[in-house]
């Protein structure tokens, strides 16, 4: 099979671009920075350079392709209002050029890869591929430009592209950069004395489960219907105490009150740099504070076979990985 990649050089497609090739797939990895995408090419795969804002360029590169794979989003919660175009053009403008792309070249298979995030807060409710987000009370702008996309996908599916969506959860593994990754690096390293957001809900869930979900979805997804890829629903408090057991430390002793960081929010540049969060803190606040982004996977897990492999099993391999053990 040949297939046409987006987000290769990102967290997730990097492992699907190397499950790709591990099972003998062409590859057409489609990125901004030929250097960045190295490691790709060190995999076999074919690399096209350019961006998500050109359309026919786009469908040129799916040219003789059975199948597209588009994973490029932006994903960071708390950025200013300044980076707010940038994200746009990615995740939402991004979507429709290569989804729509996709649909002018006729590709036979698509997979968009969404997020659980598109269902917004769900409000303590554990909500299945069924579950609708209200289409307003964004908790972030990521969770609003991830849901205008993955309704994109869903409208251009509904015009004939014979699409699948995923929805990844907390996704974390080894070289994970996210805010949450560096949270549990910092706790290890006996730098996080203390749970920020410890109600926030997730539904945590490892990198390489969830590339090999969606390669699943490609095989054996069926078109128009959504996939939950998840593993363990859990909180930030339930995570700590999780990462906690499998490096045999104490738990964090308490949590930081929310109410201490509203009032900070103000200094939020300040503060966020000290605490290695993101600057926008009344954002940050907002998509944490009494949120879950709680789904279940159980559709995947009877129609796709996916089986992903426990979180405290997935945590101790990642930490294993990067000698923390």
């Amino acid at each position: 099979m040949r297939v046409f990649v987006t987000g290769g050089t990102g967290f997730i497609g990097g492992h699907v671009v190397r499950q790709l090739r591990e099972r003998r797939d062409e590859v057409v990895a489609w990125v901004r920075s030929l250097e960045k995408a190295a490691p790709l090419l060190e995999l076999g795969a074919e690399l096209r350079a350019g961006d998500l804002s050109d359309r026919a360029a786009l469908a040129a590169g799916m040219e003789g392709a059975d199948a597209v794979i588009h994973g490029a989003a932006i994903y960071e919660v708390g950025i200013p209002k300044s980076e707010r175009p940038a994200m746009y053009e990615a995740n939402v403008t991004g979507t429709e050029n290569v989804l729509g792309a996709a649909l002018d070249a006729g590709i036979a298979k698509v997979v968009y890869v969404s997020t659980i995030g598109a269902f917004g807060n769900t409000r303590g409710e554990v909500v299945d591929e069924s579950y609708q987000h209200p289409g307003k009370d964004f908790t972030s702008y990521y969770e609003e430009t991830k849901y205008q996309a993955h309704q994109i996908a869903r409208r251009l599916t509904a015009e004939g592209l014979p699409c699948v969506i995923v929805q990844p959860g907390g996704v974390y593994g080894p070289d994970d950069h996210s805010a949450l990754g560096k949270q549990m690096l910092d706790f290890l390293d006996g730098r996080m004395p203390f749970v920020p957001f410890a109600d926030l809900g997730m539904n945590m869930v490892h990198v390489e489960d969830v590339a090999a979900g969606i390669l699943l979805a490609l095989d054996k997804g069926e078109v128009g219907e959504s996939y939950v890829l998840g593993d363990e629903i859990t909180t930030m408090r339930g995570l700590m105490d999780a990462t906690a057991r499998v490096a045999g430390k104490r738990s964090p002793r308490a949590n930081i009150p929310t109410s201490l960081m509203k009032v900070a929010a103000p200094l939020g540049p300040v503060i966020g740099k000290l605490m290695g969060q993101p600057p926008n803190m009344r954002e940050l606040i907002s998509s944490s504070d009494g949120v879950t982004f709680w789904a279940k996977q159980g559709k995947a897990l009877r129609e796709l076979g996916f089986s992903p492999r426990g979180l405290e099993t997935g945590l101790r391999e990642t930490f294993e990985a990067e000698g923390k053990l």
